[in-house]
């Protein structure tokens, strides 16, 4: 395991960067089951630091720790602006999960989750699932979310992500053209899998037309038989490049890059995919197209939405209804940017950060 000692890059980091001001960081080691994990807590100003838990095999113990801090930063920003009581904080496992993963390991890290004493709460992320972290509260039980439905948990999350990603896209077009509807509307859908797919649905129901692609041919097959009126491209390369109103990336991360900008046709861009911007920089490339993006981190918060209900004892019509504001905020950070004259990314970033120095309460928070 990585010694603190021996990686000033990750201390610097931590005490002295703009990228830093975690309050806490554990390096986890359980020799037993293989277990080599890193909870990074970066703020619970809000409450309980909530996050999912990664299993990746990393390239070094040191990029384990760089993304589990970047990743834990983004839940403290995602989990202020989609109005939870709750901080951010993020997990990563050490190991191939096809090859690593095993029962005592995940009960193992549970111990670990749960020594914390609430100040951090797992869920589900790249590489663990609902069954994983049924396994994870057999020790960790008052603080794991994303468990099955038998178990107390909210199951799939992906179901109010992609709610939450319509509602941001509804927002978008009532600040772009001034209706929040779809109807009538060209919108490419990149990535049709968990999250992709609902959205497509919510889009059709909304009178959308609706253009795919996906990797997976079998996921795009899944949409076509079910909606033949429904046009599939090659890639995304294509996608973006076909004429659009609305472009979703619903991926993998860095969509948004030097080359799919300038070639975009859409006059939206809002989608599920986490960290769509490629580098610093794009957000003033979209807006100086005069391309109105979403920012990816608040539109896709329906999943922890869900997952945090489960907190309270879950309740669906309840966690939807949190999701639905979605809508709210994301015109809340519209209006603020042209306030602001800055890219609705950094609008988001300031409504984060204000929320989290205030310590504003759900209760009030976005309330005139």
């Amino acid at each position: 395991m990585t010694d603190v000692r021996q990686t000033p890059g990750i201390v610097s980091t931590l005490f002295r960067s703009e990228q830093g001001g975690h309050e806490q960081v554990v390096l986890c080691q359980d020799r037993a089951s293989g277990l080599k994990a890193v909870i990074a807590i970066h703020s619970t100003a809000l409450g309980p630091a909530l996050g999912g838990t990664r299993f990746h095999a990393y390239s070094s113990d040191e990029a384990a720790v760089e993304d589990a801090l970047n990743l834990a930063r983004g839940m403290s920003y995602k989990n202020a602006l989609a109005g939870l009581d709750l901080g951010g904080g993020k997990a990563v496992i050490i190991g191939d999960p096809d090859m690593d993963k095993s029962e005592e390991l995940l009960l193992a890290y549970g111990r670990f989750v749960a020594s914390l004493g609430g100040r951090y709460v797992t869920a589900c992320d790249v590489g663990t699932y609902v069954a994983d972290m049924d396994v994870v509260s057999r020790t960790a039980p008052q603080w794991t979310t994303g468990r099955s439905p038998e178990n107390g948990g909210a199951g799939d999350s992906s179901v109010l992500t992609a709610w939450g990603v319509f509602q941001g896209m509804r927002a978008s077009a009532q600040a772009k053209w001034g209706d929040p509807t779809l109807r009538g509307r060209r919108v490419g859908v990149a990535g049709v899998g968990k999250v992709g797919h609902h959205l497509v649905e919510h889009l059709l129901k909304d009178g959308a037309e609706v253009v795919i692609t996906d990797v997976r041919g079998e996921a795009v097959d899944r949409i076509i038989s079910r909606h033949p009126g429904v046009t599939a491209v090659s890639d995304a390369d294509v996608l973006v490049r076909t004429p659009l109103d609305v472009y979703a990336p619903c991926a993998l991360g860095g969509a948004l890059n030097d080359d799919s900008v300038p070639a975009l046709t859409a006059s939206i861009v809002c989608g599920a995919a986490n960290n769509q911007l490629a580098h610093p920089g794009v957000e003033k490339d979209l807006a100086d197209r005069g391309i109105l993006y979403a920012p990816d981190y608040v539109v896709n918060a329906g999943g922890v939405i869900q997952v945090a209900d489960e907190l309270h004892g879950f309740d669906f019509d309840r966690a939807r209804a949190k999701a639905t504001k979605i809508f709210d905020t994301t015109l809340a950070i519209f209006e603020r940017a042209a306030a602001d004259g800055i890219p609705p990314a950094a609008a988001a970033d300031r409504l984060a950060e204000q929320r989290m120095a205030e310590r504003t309460s759900a209760e009030s928070w976005l309330r005139p």
